[in-house]
């Protein structure tokens, strides 16, 4: 393969001749993908940059193989919910980026009037929620906001993504308090989401606007997806490596480093979505990064009523899935389209995510059978805490280029990015 300028000049099956100013060989042993791109990145930064920072979480990104991510609109504060709150945002990013960023806008009450700014400032969608976020300064939308939102989405074509939990389904479930992890999952049930994905399939049909199902994580909700994409309807979905990875029987009691919303469910729900995976239904795989200060995990209670809801994974998220997807004698092709060519074509950021002549050089090398430890010592996101630790994996990311350039934590290289148009 021949880099010029930044991106692939040439790609061939055999040894290109030497006519650069720098050769790079790669161990026997080690494949060369495209870097991948996390389209689902909660960086917290200007406002809680104490839970994490665009320094530390764009070093983790990098040493997962991570090229490119998507910051979301919360938990920053502000949130990015109008172009003024996208600039702060900027700023408070700016030299400090080891990696390539992009932004999600935010859809919220009162907002809609913003989005077509936010479009054209470069924002690569809309998140929103249909229940409360857990912060107050990003409230949710009703079945109006949404309707109000996705029809001003989509005159500009551009695209909705919603964390699809029904706040009357929970409100109905049993209270989330103590240590007890079933007692947590019974309080957001599997019917909550499939209410909510029933809810955003019937305003994608009124509206026409692109619709994207964050964090997937329940079997129930796939066909509905199914159904929905046959008719037609511009309707994608994501997961995260959380929930094809665990399971509520790997939970321990008192564990709140396993706690996210939705929870992580039985083995059942994990099968069905790697099927969704293979068939289709489920698009890409992305890490729903959601770090916080370690205290807010409630360590001491272990109380998952009161936790913070979120899993920090980004540097782990390659190796976690290929080690699952092997198991279950999946290709690592199939791992590197549902974790780098899908998030970038969702994203509109259509000059990543696969090595082909004329795209960014953002590549990364990945060792297949080189197996590792999971250490809080080797985490370089603000806090190690995780789920993870102590867990054994099989892949291990060696190095990671930015516009053919070898990733340097050290010199922050990163740029901002933007889909290109239409997305």
């Amino acid at each position: 393969m021949l880099v010029t300028d930044g991106r692939i000049a040439e790609v061939a099956e055999h040894r290109l001749p030497a006519r650069g100013r720098e050769t790079v060989e790669l161990p026997a042993g080690t494949v060369l993908l495209p870097g991948l791109v996390d389209s689902h990145v909660h960086v917290n930064e200007p406002g809680r940059a104490e839970w994490e920072g665009f320094a530390t979480a764009t070093a983790a990104a990098a040493a997962g193989g991570i090229t490119t991510i998507v910051d979301m609109p919360l938990n920053s504060i502000p949130p990015t919910v109008d172009v003024t709150a996208l600039r702060v945002k900027q700023r408070a990013a700016r030299g400090k980026l080891a990696i390539d960023v992009g932004f999600w806008g935010g859809a919220v009450p009162g907002n809609a009037g913003e989005l077509a700014g936010l479009h054209e400032a470069g924002a690569v969608g809309f998140k929103c929620f249909l229940l409360p976020s857990g912060v107050e300064e990003f409230p949710p939308l009703d079945r109006d906001g949404l309707l109000l939102a996705m029809r001003t989405i989509a005159a500009f074509g551009g695209l909705l993504i919603a964390h699809a939990e029904d706040p009357g389904v929970i409100a109905a479930a049993p209270g989330a308090t103590g240590r007890r992890y079933r007692d947590f999952l019974a309080s957001r049930p599997a019917a909550a989401e499939q209410r909510a994905v029933e809810l955003l399939i019937e305003c994608c049909r009124q509206t026409g606007c692109r619709t994207h199902v964050v964090h997937l994580s329940s079997a129930g909700s796939l066909d509905l997806l199914r159904a929905a994409r046959a008719a037609g309807l511009p309707v994608t979905a994501e997961t995260c490596p959380h929930y094809l990875v665990l399971t509520a029987e790997d939970v321990p009691d008192g564990r709140t480093e396993f706690k996210c919303c939705p929870p992580i469910r039985d083995a059942a729900h994990q099968d069905a979505l790697w099927q969704g995976l293979l068939d289709g239904t489920v698009d890409c795989i992305v890490s729903d990064h959601s770090p916080c200060l370690p205290a807010a995990k409630q360590p001491g209670s272990g109380d998952f009523g009161s936790a913070w809801g979120g899993i920090a994974s980004l540097q782990l998220g390659l190796p976690l899935v290929h080690t699952e997807a092997r198991r279950r004698g999946i290709g690592l092709d199939r791992v590197v389209h549902w974790m780098s060519t899908a998030p970038a074509r969702l994203t509109g950021l259509t000059d990543r995510g696969v090595i082909a002549p004329g795209a960014r050089a953002d590549l990364c090398a990945f060792v297949p059978d080189r197996e590792f430890e999971v250490r809080a010592a080797d985490l370089r996101h603000r806090h190690p805490v995780s789920p993870y630790l102590g867990r054994r994996l099989r892949g291990a990311v060696t190095r990671t280029w930015l516009a053919g350039v070898p990733v340097d934590p050290a010199t922050r290289r990163g740029r901002f990015t933007r889909p290109a148009r239409p997305a």
